[in-house]
């Protein structure tokens, strides 16, 4: 495993909050497990060449309309995004509030298919996280940045 000290910024767009809550609920995670967690709106990371300054990327996004990415803002970032991505250890995560999470299964393919080392499938929490939900996003940042 990786050094304790590994820096993972985990960057999101949230539409209603519940993907906001899920970051916090994997940021914290993530501490708890030794790492430095910097916690960005999407719209506020800045270009995509600050990606290589971190050691874990982790990505979050609500579905939305079709089963989609946010097109405004997150789309067109992870678009650039992706070239970035070969060989860099990424973990997913987003709400939705209908469908049954297909966005996340083509979004994690997708991310596969830029060359990262995905963690997991992407965790995917019907509307805003509960108990469980929470605890399932703790994990999820703990897992990933010890992972690292």
């Amino acid at each position: 495993m990786g050094s304790v000290k590994s820096k993972i910024a985990i960057i999101y767009w949230t539409g209603t909050g519940n993907t906001l809550e899920m970051a916090r609920a994997i940021e914290k995670g993530a501490k708890d497990a030794g790492a430095t967690v910097e916690v960005f709106e999407v719209e506020s990371f800045g270009g995509v060449d600050r990606l290589k300054a971190y050691d874990g990327l982790m990505f979050g996004c609500p579905a939305m309309g079709d089963e989609v990415l946010e097109e405004g803002a997150f789309e067109p970032f992870f678009a650039e995004a992706e070239s970035h991505l070969q060989g860099v250890p990424v973990a997913l995560f987003g709400s939705y509030g209908w469908g049954g999470g297909a966005w996340m299964e083509s979004w994690a393919e997708r991310t596969r298919t830029a060359g990262a080392k995905l963690f997991g499938d992407g965790l995917a929490i019907e509307n805003a996280p509960d108990d469980e939900g929470t605890a399932a996003c703790e994990a999820l940042g703990k897992e990933f940045a010890a992972s690292l």
